[in-house]
């Protein structure tokens, strides 16, 4: 008996969303896959090209050229798994026209990591919230996985998490390829809470690099941060079954804080050599996701009452604009 062709929509065009492109492209079951580009010159290029002109252009777009849309709803209506990836801070403008209806009986999987601004909700929280889905219509793609080395076909890992099992086994199945393992679980708020401080935490280790810290330095930081990251997701969403060790949070963590690829320690880096944050914003060109998770993580730390001095600290350098170098000699003391 045959497999029943799938329609997976992207709503996305950055360095990740074009990833998981290639992922879909590259994967073996029958599907249909359709492509929200935000910029009308983009889409044109795609299909013409085969190519994302500014992310990850070397990759072959095996999209056709019918499929790449400019227009999030349309995607959505001609799709059973609805896959976001955009920057969180762009989420709303991404789905400014989409309603609650156009979700409805659809798995909306989020590849975003990081906190709506304003809502200061995770992405699984706004969307229940903002388009009434169940969470059991959730789903969640997690690490550790950096798009350029999904590019270069190195192998990689991804966990795919999901309140309801065969969504989650779905899911994963669709973004296997040989170069892509999966595994899944149901750790949606855990999983999705953990990427959020991963990247706080990675923007702390390249602003400590930045600073010329060294790697014994950075070493114990990172070790602070996963204990402050099963700290919190811990108060915010408790389970009893969630291993922290386990690579979508620990392993998450350490290919954000280490990999040359990772654009929030790059964007960490530059502050700590005295970039001002709009100066590296600038020159980046891209979206360093906890920048924005910082602001937003503190109401979440004021909600539950929470020890976060990692994260407190990179606050202060970014927002309040304290010396950085000031700022993470007092931190170094709290740290063991």
């Amino acid at each position: 008996m045959s497999n029943p062709i799938l329609n997976i929509g992207i709503i996305g065009s950055g360095s990740w969303a074009t990833a998981m492109i290639k992922m879909l492209g590259d994967n073996s079951l029958p599907k249909n896959i359709f492509w929200w580009v935000r910029k009308e010159e983009d889409a044109a290029y795609i299909k013409q090209y085969k190519h994302n002109p500014t992310y990850l252009s070397a990759v072959e777009v095996k999209v056709p050229e019918n499929n790449i849309l400019t227009q999030a709803k349309e995607v959505i209506a001609k799709s059973d798994i609805v896959v976001l990836n955009t920057p969180a801070a762009y989420l709303k403008d991404a789905l400014r026209d989409v309603t609650a209806e156009d979700f409805k009986g659809k798995i909306v999987v989020s590849a975003i990591k990081g906190i709506v601004p304003g809502d200061n909700l995770i992405i699984g929280e706004y969307l229940q919230k903002a388009f009434q889905i169940p969470l059991e219509n959730i789903g969640v793609v997690a690490g550790p996985c950096h798009a350029e080395e999904v590019s270069l076909e190195k192998l990689s890992y991804l966990t795919i998490a999901s309140k309801s099992t065969e969504n989650a086994s779905l899911i994963a199945s669709t973004l296997r390829t040989r170069y892509i393992n999966t595994v899944e679980s149901n750790d949606v708020i855990g999983i999705e809470y953990a990427a959020v401080l991963k990247n706080i935490y990675a923007l702390a280790g390249g602003i400590c690099h930045g600073l010329g810290f060294g790697d014994n330095f950075q070493a114990l930081l990172i070790s602070n941060a996963i204990r402050e990251m099963e700290n919190c997701v811990n108060a915010v969403d408790p389970n009893s079954s969630r291993e922290i060790n386990e690579s979508a949070y620990l392993g998450d963590l350490l290919v954000t804080a280490y990999s040359q690829f990772s654009r929030n320690r790059t964007f960490g880096t530059m502050i700590g050599k005295g970039y001002t944050v709009q100066s590296a914003q600038l020159e980046m060109n891209m979206v360093a996701e906890g920048y924005y998770a910082s602001a937003c993580i503190q109401n979440i730390i004021q909600k539950y009452k929470l020890n976060l001095p990692i994260c407190d600290a990179v606050y202060k350098i970014l927002y309040q604009h304290h010396s950085a170098i000031l700022v993470i000699r007092a931190l170094s003391e709290k740290l063991t």
